[in-house]
């Protein structure tokens, strides 16, 4: 099951849905008894415990050989 946001586009409330993926496009009714809404598109948080690393554990950067490109031309020759 996954949770799909709504919006009533005729009394503006906004609610949740239940449903399995396969029914993620059916049309949602309104808590309020109102047909007319959208499905919005929702952002997705992830559990999980942040860490900070150490600056002597961070791997050094590689130097470059140079000839990116910038501005969309190539400028290393």
């Amino acid at each position: 099951m996954a949770v799909y946001e709504f919006r009533c586009r005729e009394c503006g409330s906004t609610f949740e849905v239940n449903r399995p993926m396969q029914q993620a496009d059916d049309p949602a009714d309104c808590p309020g008894g109102h047909t007319d809404t959208v499905k919005l598109l929702s952002t997705v948080a992830l559990g999980g415990k942040a860490t900070t690393a150490q600056p002597s554990a961070r791997p050094a950067m590689a130097p470059s050989g140079g000839g990116g490109c910038c501005g969309g031309g190539c400028c290393g020759g």
